[in-house]
């Protein structure tokens, strides 16, 4: 069985061997892990992934192999796995969604805690309980203005707040990019500087100086060349961030070839009190943003790369974050940043025309002194010229 495994994975571009396979399969034979799903998960990747930034092409290619096959839903867990299941989608037509009311978001988080203490069994298509479809602002499926998505997936990206796991993948650096474009943009924001100690045959000079000197050799020498321009980027990842990844990775790929002095970041809608290096670490390997204001010199190009798409509590409120309670507000954060970092730019992947529609998308321009630019090669174009004054 597991042979079409095997090749399923190398299919998906993991780079498993032969003899990392026979050792899965020894391992397998020898019990090493008990029999269950998520044991021969673990152990399938340890003995075949040998490096993390292969961990996303091994989950998809499990994925597909296992497909229908999934691990048993925490007994202890305050809300039933079947309360969850969605049985039946309710049409709402655009009269019922604007009789809607948000509750705000103290209120509903207060509603939220009652509503555990209270409810006992499953509810479908309401408009009070936790339950799917229907109207209510609790779980999944339904419509609501403003509410707290608790588990499924998301359809119409309205919850400000999520209640599960959020696993999401890193950019890839090593997508090929599909034109050119995008390097010339970026490269209009490098800087060569000639400094330091002459390392280099200034050829052009030597050749001048040796016709000017009768044909006798004169040697004439210049400081290396070298790209003194340094970047921090801070991606958004995950979210409605999915409908822009092919994007955002090529550009994110060439800005790993143009600028040699760069560094990333991931912070998933806003920014707050710690950002990321690998998504597969998020939860125990975070990097406190007070440290990454200090770590970087002033000169620093900042360059925001997100849709700024989300509920406006998650820049403006305290505890506003979609999955974690944050003690300082985003626009707090915000502010500190472009403090920070005089020359900083948000590049947005939305259609520019749609920002006038997105309260998020205002709040965030505000913040950034409204130095946003649209991820598009003119919107890049636009960008680098505002980084390099």
């Amino acid at each position: 069985m597991l042979i079409d495994f095997f090749y399923t994975l190398r299919n998906g571009g993991v780079p498993v061997s032969i003899k990392e396979f026979l050792i899965l399969l020894e391992a397998l034979e020898r019990r090493i892990v008990d029999c269950s799903f998520d044991d021969f998960y673990y152990l399938a990747r340890l003995t075949l992934v040998k490096d993390e930034a292969h961990f996303d092409k091994f989950d998809r290619a499990f994925a597909l192999y296992f497909k229908g096959i999934e691990a048993g839903f925490d007994e202890k867990a305050e809300i039933p796995l079947d309360w969850l299941i969605k049985r039946a989608m309710r049409e709402l037509s655009p009269e019922d969604k604007a009789r809607l009311e948000k509750f705000g978001y103290d209120k509903l988080l207060d509603r939220l805690k009652e509503l555990l203490k209270e409810q006992k069994e499953r509810h479908e298509g309401g408009s009070k309980w936790i339950g799917t479809g229907g109207t209510s602002p609790f779980g999944h499926g339904g419509y609501n203005p403003e509410g707290i998505r608790i588990g499924g997936e998301s359809t119409h990206r309205r919850a400000v707040k999520v209640w599960e796991e959020r696993s999401f993948r890193d950019y890839d650096a090593s997508r090929e990019i599909g034109t050119r474009n995008i390097k010339v943009a970026l490269r209009r924001l490098r800087r060569f500087a000639r400094e330091g100690a002459a390392e280099e045959l200034a050829l052009d000079d030597t050749i001048r100086a040796t016709a000017s000197n009768a044909g006798w050799l004169d040697l004439k020498m210049r400081p290396e060349r070298r790209n003194h321009t340094k970047v921090l980027m801070l991606l958004d990842v995950g979210g409605s961030m999915d409908d822009h990844v092919q994007r955002t990775e090529e550009l994110f790929s060439a800005a790993r070839t143009e600028f040699k002095n760069m560094a990333f970041y991931y912070f998933h809608n806003c920014v707050y009190d710690h950002l990321w290096r690998s998504n597969s670490r998020r939860r125990n390997e975070r990097f406190a943003t007070w440290d990454v204001l200090h770590t970087y010199p002033p000169d620093t190009k900042l360059i925001f790369v997100g849709d700024a798409t989300m509920s406006p509590y998650e820049i403006l409120a305290r505890g506003g974050a979609i999955d974690h309670h944050n003690e300082e507000t985003g626009a707090t954060w915000l502010r500190r940043f472009t403090q920070a970092f005089p020359s900083h730019l948000w590049l947005n992947p939305e259609p520019e025309h749609l920002w006038d529609y997105r309260q998020s998308i205002a709040l965030i321009r505000q913040q950034m002194s409204n130095r946003m630019v649209p991820l598009t090669l003119e919107g890049l174009e636009r960008g680098m010229r505002l980084l390099s004054k």
